[in-house]
Parts: structure tokens; sequence; C-alpha cells
């Protein structure tokens, strides 16, 4: 099992940046695809955007060109660099690791609201 930290979330003015960090422990084989989904009241949760262990990456189309998904391997952390947000980017965020047999993980979830 991994365990997932996250920090970061808060409220901020449309237009505004934040950046989540998740950081995860456990062993590091189980460590692999990592990503961040969230979650707005009354909707599913949703894919955000995911990060290989090689860099490889993928949005969703409502985020492209305004949040940037990256990873630091050596302290096992991955980030959510969050632009130019807006009302709509509101939702409770969660990091995510995938392990290679395709076990998911979660963490707690960090509250994101941006206020118009």
């Amino acid at each position: 099992q991994v365990q997932l930290v996250e920090s970061g979330g808060g409220l901020v003015q449309a237009g505004g940046s934040l950046r989540l960090s998740c950081a995860a422990s456990g062993s590091s084989f189980r460590i692999n695809v990592m990503g961040w989904y969230r979650q707005a009241p009354g909707k599913q949760r949703e894919l955000v955007a995911s990060i290989t262990r090689d860099g490889k990456t993928n949005y969703a189309d409502s985020v492209k060109g305004r949040f940037t998904i990256s990873r630091d391997n050596a302290k096992n952390t991955v980030y959510l660099q969050m632009s130019s947000l807006k009302p709509e980017d509101t939702a409770v965020y969660y990091c995510n690791n995938k392990a290679p047999w395709g076990q998911d993980s979660w963490g707690q979830g960090t509250q994101v609201t941006v206020s118009s």
C-alpha cells in the first residue's frame, strides 16, 4: 500500500494560481503512475492530469494549457501547478497512485475553491 499526503489547496480568486503537492510513502516499486483527480459537488470524480515515472503526461482537455503536472522521483512527490484558475475548477482534489499491477491508492483530498 502507498500512503499519499496532499497539501497546497485553498481559496483563490479567478485568474489566480495554486500549487498542490502530494508526497508518497511506501515501497518504491509500488509508486508508479501518479496523478490528480477532482470531484466537485454532485459530480463524478474526474482525472485532471497524470504522469508516469519517466515523465509522460496526460491532461484533461479542460485544464490543458493552464495546469502543469510534474514529479520528483527522488522525493516520491508529485506536483500540480494550477494557473488561470476558473470558478469551475472548484473541487476537492485527490492525489492518486496506480501501482504497476493496477492497484489504486488515494490521498485524503484537498479543497480548492476559486471565487469569481
